[in-house]
């Protein structure tokens, strides 16, 4: 079962009856529960990820996944130091540290990955998690922000090419729609559309095979690059002869 990113209107693991409340649906209903909340790393310095969490069955938590690739003023503040002349608006913003690497989360002896939000437009993140072992890929996210424009379709859209270009089904959770299930092909399984109240129902396969761009990546792509500027090189040296 997958909740979109934000799931929770607390950090899971600072709100004790509100974790009890997430861990008790997961206990009921006797499935695994993946969902996204922020999460607090306490220290000297305190650090804010923005993670998601793979409950089991019993309602323990298997495992985190801590945000990699965060969007830049809406997650954190890129060139911060030089905004000092707007120092009030910066420093009222909550910013996010990135998480330090891919966490494949273990389902009834099965490995899947997840990717949270904007992380799907990342084709290198989600083969490296193809590379490591997972065998179902997900995605959970937070689309409000965009509204009843196109943007959730396109968002939806490039996270059906991650199913393709890797040969897995893709499950996505979106808390305004687009969620829903991606085969190999990119054929959809099953959607809801934007702002429908549903609970989006339908089978995933777990797939262990390897395609062509999961085994090379964009060495085919690089090929082509460096192939199509040798072409190029080719008339300027012949008239040099």
């Amino acid at each position: 079962m997958l909740w979109p990113e934000s799931s929770t209107p607390f950090m899971f693991e600072e709100d004790a009856v509100g974790a009890d409340a997430v861990r008790a649906v997961a206990r009921d209903l006797g499935v695994p529960l993946l969902f996204g909340s922020d999460q607090i790393e306490r220290g000297r310095v305190p650090r804010l990820f923005n993670s998601a969490f793979m409950l089991g069955e019993d309602g323990s938590t298997r495992a985190v996944y801590r945000k990699m690739h965060l969007v830049p003023f809406g997650e954190f503040i890129p060139l911060k130091s030089w905004l000092f002349f707007v120092s009030p608006l910066v420093d009222s913003l909550a910013e996010f540290a990135p998480g330090a690497a891919t966490v494949l989360l273990p389902v009834g002896g099965h490995r899947i990955s997840t990717a949270i939000c904007y992380e799907v437009v990342y084709p290198g993140l989600v083969r490296d998690a193809v590379q490591q072992g997972s065998e179902l890929l997900t995605t959970i996210t937070n689309d409000a922000w965009y509204g009843n424009s196109s943007a959730p379709y396109q968002h939806f859209a490039m996270a059906s090419m991650r199913a393709i270009e890797q040969g897995r089904y893709l499950v996505r959770a979106a808390n305004t729609g687009i969620s829903g299930i991606v085969d190999p092909y990119g054929r959809v399984v099953v959607a809801s559309g934007i702002f429908e109240r549903t609970a989006v129902v339908g089978q995933a396969r777990y797939l262990k095979a390897r395609t062509v761009y999961a085994r090379f990546g964009d060495a085919v792509a690089w090929a082509a690059v460096a192939l199509t500027m040798a072409m190029g090189l080719l008339p300027a040296r012949a008239e040099g002869r």
